[in-house]
């Protein structure tokens, strides 16, 4: 009996080595570690006690903000619990539905800016890039009927104005725009006006605002069901000479699951173009699952189990891929979000399990913190992740960002 038990107490012993080694030789793992980690040096005096304290992300974890953040519609309680919890989890945004040229002109005429105004006043406030969704949307149901009512020669006036007045209003304040979504499904515009209407658009939206970052966004593309689609519209339009600063995807169109290698199958090819990624509409679980047909139903212990799982791997999937620079969810809290399953809190703002994984995941496994003593050279370094950090020496602090576009980055204190 003795020998049996030191035997399965051995082998446990090798099993825990050997998932230890699978889990350290993760390939995701290891392109982490690759594209997101750079080393990050520290000169001081000999000796000196140093503190290496990640701050923030340079990768956007981001979320959509409601019209009920920027317009005060929101219960006044909810206000201040949204505006804590996205301030804990997101370091980046995107608004919902603020932005979009229906809910900003329902009427001829009448533009609503103040919803816009108050979520980029929040936002400016509080350091959280904003990217701006969005400008043009050419599917049909989701076009004005006013719109529609125009002669051609008044609709490319409406549209030129829109384009205008807007970058030019909002200047320097949205990192970028969508700037005529989900095209590959619809594109009421080009249906009209004819096919250069997009280069149009941007010309437009540049003359308001020279330093304006344009970005494409459509769906169904990470599933792989419209990838093609998608591949051949960007190649069409980067021949057609439209300034194209990025390209987004929209993730929520698998079910409670996904398909992890075609995920990355699609980034893969979505890389090829040399362009930034956003994930820009991310929910877990996503448009084809049960939880949106129906939004009344309730996860059980083992769904909100599971469905943790599926969002670690989503991340880490989409964190792991050098071409991806941030993921927004489209919406966080089961008070504002169209699939209230996918969200991190509950109506009364009870953390689910989902939120919990997201938070060890962002702000323990993908984090960096360390403390020590400078070397015989003054020297004290860490691989660290990308982002902004408070270095301190001997009690003495400072900020620094640690960019990935630099590799490594090296803060030089030796001398006074």
């Amino acid at each position: 009996m003795l020998r049996i038990s030191s035997f399965l107490f051995s082998l446990g012993i090798l099993f825990c080595t050997s998932l230890n080694a699978f889990s350290q030789s993760n390939p995701t793992d290891q392109a982490i570690a690759k594209h997101r980690k750079g080393k990050l040096m520290v000169k001081a005096k000999p000796g000196s006690k140093v503190s290496i304290k990640q701050l923030s992300h340079e990768f956007w974890f981001g979320a959509a903000i409601a019209n009920g953040l920027g317009s005060g519609n929101m219960n006044p309680d909810d206000l201040s619990q949204y505006k804590t919890y996205f301030l804990k989890n997101f370091n980046s945004a995107v608004t919902e539905n603020a932005l979009k040229w229906a809910n900003m002109e329902r009427e001829k005429g009448k533009v609503n800016h103040l919803t816009v105004e108050g979520i980029l006043n929040w936002t400016d406030e509080n350091d959280i890039p904003l990217r701006g969704h969005n400008l043009f949307w050419g599917i049909e149901k989701f076009v004005q009927p006013w719109i529609m009512e125009l002669s051609d020669e008044e609709l490319e006036a409406t549209i030129k104005n829109r384009a205008i007045s807007i970058a030019r209003r909002y200047k320097g304040r949205f990192v970028e725009y969508d700037l005529n979504n989900e095209m590959i499904h619809g594109n009421y515009y080009e249906d009209r006006l004819g096919p250069d209407i997009t280069a149009k658009m941007a010309k437009w939206v540049l003359e308001g605002d020279p330093d304006a970052q344009l970005y494409l966004n459509d769906y169904d593309i990470l599933t792989g069901n419209r990838l093609a689609d998608y591949l051949a519209q960007i190649r069409d339009l980067m021949a057609h000479n439209v300034p194209i600063a990025g390209i987004g995807v929209q993730g929520h169109l698998h079910g409670s699951t996904f398909d992890r290698k075609e995920l990355k199958r699609s980034l893969d090819s979505l890389a090829q173009f040399g362009l930034p990624i956003r994930i820009t509409e991310f929910n877990m679980p996503g448009q084809r699952s049960k939880f949106h047909k129906d939004t009344q139903l309730v996860m059980s212990p083992e769904e909100e189990k599971q469905n943790a799982i599926e969002l670690v791997d989503y991340y880490s999937i989409c964190f792991a891929h050098p071409a991806v620079e941030g993921i927004l969810m489209w919406g966080f809290w089961e008070g504002a979000n169209w699939i209230p399953a996918s969200s991190l809190y509950t109506r009364d703002w009870q953390p689910k399990p989902t939120a919990k994984a997201y938070q060890k995941l962002i702000f323990d496994t993908w984090w960096t913190e360390r403390t020590g003593t400078a070397d015989a050279e003054g020297q004290f370094s860490a691989d660290a992740f990308y982002g902004k950090y408070q270095i301190t020496i001997d009690g003495q602090t400072r900020i620094i960002s640690h960019k990935k576009k630099n590799g490594a980055t090296t803060i030089d204190c030796s001398t006074p």
